[in-house]
């Protein structure tokens, strides 16, 4: 099965990268903007057209496109996760190759939900923010491409690899930070949200089962799990050893906390305050995965204790 992999050098694309390549009936081509990419393409300022010759002459059977961006304005962020997608939607509609389309999508498609609820795919998507706007705007795009295609709307990844720049990052960097320094209390904020952590290597195995399979439309891939992050923040400090209190800052009028890990407050240089989960769905998301499991046959295998002692494994080794 010839695979074209678009966004291999990314945080998801890596991994994806690494499941296809372990199966011998795959011969797998990466299209990026690295150095490293087997072909150099740039999505967000490439013509349909040349990405056109370029199906033409490789002839996958499946394109997966993992690439996109997750931080930066509303333009660059529309330009990166709607335009590309526009781009490959029309290069594939083109081109002769009849390539089956995986894309990955997010939960932040959906943004806010009912605590305690689980969130289905006929939910009404209601993005509260600009990527999340941009990614249903991709998602949009590829339902009405009339290709054969599927959308995978993963939820909160973790695991190995996660960016430093993530919730989940920023606390294990915070926590490396106060045993370096042997302090013995940590003071962290923005621990209240809710949300539905699956490890990267399961997202790996569902993009792999949805390339073999004939599924379209869309599919959540999650652990069916809410957790909260004070809760991750407790299972991080027993994995890494740490022994110290673990306190959580009040937030200020309005809402607003103090982002994870932020120094201790200096009168001086007041604390900035941020939203508790930059991803614009509030304080509770919650996979529902029945689909994943039916038309997939996929269920998420890596528990979240072992997914953060990857991420702690990651910080500790961080000079």
């Amino acid at each position: 099965m010839r695979v074209l992999l678009i966004g291999a050098n990314g945080y998801l694309g890596r991994f994806v990268a690494d499941r296809l390549l372990a199966d011998p009936a795959v011969q797998l081509t990466a299209l990026g903007r690295g150095d490293d990419a087997d072909v150099r393409f740039d999505l967000a300022t490439g013509s349909p057209g040349a990405l056109t010759r370029f199906l033409d002459a490789v002839h996958p059977q499946v394109v997966v496109n993992c690439a996109g961006a997750t931080r930066g304005g509303a333009r660059d962020l529309t330009r990166h996760n709607t335009v590309a997608v526009a781009t490959v939607c029309e290069a594939l509609r083109r081109s002769g190759c009849g390539a089956r389309l995986v894309q990955i999508g997010c939960g932040a498609e959906y943004g806010p939900s009912q605590p305690g609820s689980s969130t289905a795919e006929d939910a009404v998507p209601r993005p509260g923010g600009p990527y999340g706007v941009s990614k249903l705007a991709a998602t949009e795009l590829v339902l009405g491409s009339g290709l054969d295609a599927v959308v995978l709307r993963v939820f909160s990844p973790a695991g190995p690899g996660t960016p430093a720049g993530s919730p989940l990052g920023r606390l294990a960097e915070a926590m490396r930070r106060a045993m370096q320094s042997g302090d013995g209390e940590l003071k962290l904020g923005g621990l209240g949200a809710q949300r539905d952590f699956v490890d990267v290597r399961d997202v790996a195995r569902a993009v792999h089962a949805a390339s073999l399979s004939a599924a379209q439309g869309v599919i959540n891939i999650g652990s069916g799990r809410a957790v909260r992050l004070r809760d991750a923040a407790a299972v991080l400090a027993r994995v890494a050893g740490y022994g110290g209190a673990l306190h959580e800052l009040d937030g200020p009028p309005g809402g607003l906390r103090a982002p994870i890990g932020h120094p201790r407050h200096d009168p001086d240089h007041p604390a900035p305050v941020a939203y508790p989960y930059p991803d614009g769905c509030g304080s509770w998301q919650q996979a529902d995965v029945r689909t994943a499991r039916d038309r997939l046959g996929w269920r998420p295998r890596i528990n979240l204790e072992e997914s953060l002692a990857d991420i702690w494994m990651e910080a500790a080794c961080r000079i």
